[in-house]
């Protein structure tokens, strides 16, 4: 690109233009008659060079410059700039987005461009580009603009409120890796809906450092299972505290319903009153069971084997077959009362016949002994978790 000002004795001539020679009044009218003469030029095809002098001279001028003069500079850029070809275009762009003081509105006009060539440069790097201008482009313009403004050193809440609903899958990735990015609640919250189903996003929101912890918690229990264990693979530490305020969040709201529970309050009275009586067997649990009764059945559980409710309760609605058949095998009920027990849990799918057959196989493996060391540890754990802070 020709720099024909700052050689020579124009370099000199630039400097007396802009006011760092000669006398004071001058100045501003010598800018005034150099820019028209170069805008009178009538040979269009010489244009392009005519605006690349004028960027010289803009940037030779730019910190001596008064606004009177800069916002010449931006008028006298824009008539030039609709007059040459796109590859020029694509060219001033380009020189354009690395000047910090570069003039606003030229620079919003071909930030604002339908060509992603002349607009690209300067959505991801102009610093004369206001939210609004961002907004706008981000609002409009395919999604080739929106992932070069995704780019951008720093973006603020109503940029990235756009970016993460109307982008498509690579400019809301984009957006969530950008370090200078901040985030609304609605921000976070549509990050972690569209997180539901796609991985990558999952993954890429997960290692934000400053994500709000209940974004984190949604993330974590939205998750497949496949994901969940490449979350944890990322960062242990983390998936291991949100696992555990999961748990805890989980088992508050167990706690919550149970307490507004006509049903399990009745249940819970009548079941202490057997357990008391001596009256609360295996044969009396698998009756609960059989008959659908799931506020009796946990509780009986709960007291044969020593856990609190809401662990057993959580065996029964979140937790894989396994947990229901160590509580079983550690209190020596017989696999006819658990398969009763299995049937009540929705993930049984009806009673499928491979889900049954294969609980069955583990149930027979699995050894009284082992059981009861498996239990020890879940009290324990559930010891735990109720010490735990809130």
């Amino acid at each position: 690109m020709p720099h024909s000002f700052e050689s020579g004795s124009n370099a000199a001539a630039n400097r007396r233009t802009c006011g760092g020679e000669g006398p004071a009044a001058a100045p501003h009218q010598s800018l005034i008659d150099e820019l028209e003469g170069m805008v009178a030029h009538r040979n269009i095809g010489s244009r392009a060079d005519i605006l690349r002098r004028i960027t010289d001279l803009f940037i030779t001028c730019a910190d001596r410059s008064d606004p009177d003069q800069q916002a010449l500079f931006d008028d006298v850029m824009g008539r030039l700039v609709d007059e040459i070809e796109r590859s020029a275009r694509i060219e001033f762009g380009e020189r354009l987005a690395t000047i910090p003081n570069a003039p606003p509105k030229v620079s919003r006009m071909l930030a604002l461009s339908d060509s992603i060539e002349v607009a690209r440069p300067l959505l991801q790097k102009s610093e004369q580009l206001d939210d609004e201008t961002l907004v706008s482009g981000a609002k409009t313009k395919g999604q080739q603009h929106l992932l070069a403004i995704s780019q951008r050193r720093t973006l603020s809440e109503s940029i990235t409120d756009v970016l993460v609903e109307r982008g498509n899958q690579q400019v809301v990735v984009s957006t969530a890796g950008n370090l200078g990015a901040r985030f609304s609640e609605f921000g976070y919250s549509t990050l972690v809906t569209r997180s539901e189903a796609d991985e990558e996003l999952a993954l890429t929101v997960w290692s934000r450092p400053e994500i709000p912890r209940e974004y984190f918690l949604t993330l974590f229990a939205t998750a497949s299972e496949t994901v969940r264990l490449k979350l944890e693979s990322a960062d242990r530490e983390k998936a291991s505290l949100i696992r555990d305020i999961v748990d805890r969040a989980s088992a508050k709201v167990q706690e919550n319903t149970r307490e507004h529970s006509s049903e399990f309050i009745a249940a819970q009275a009548k079941i202490h009153s057997l357990h008391l009586a001596g009256k609360l067997t295996e044969a009396q649990a698998r009756e609960f069971a059989e008959s659908g009764k799931f506020e009796e059945t946990v509780v009986a559980l709960s007291l044969l084997v020593g856990l609190p409710v809401g662990a057993i309760e959580r065996a029964l609605i979140h937790s894989d077959s396994d947990y229901v058949l160590v509580v079983a095998k550690s209190i020596g009920l017989s696999w006819d009362t658990t398969k009763a027990i299995l049937l009540l849990r929705p993930t049984v799918n009806g009673g499928s016949i491979k889900q049954l057959d294969l609980a069955l196989a583990n149930f027979t493996k699995l050894k009284a002994e082992t059981a009861k060391t498996a239990i020890q540890f879940y009290k324990l754990r559930e010891r735990t978790l109720a010490a735990s802070p809130k």
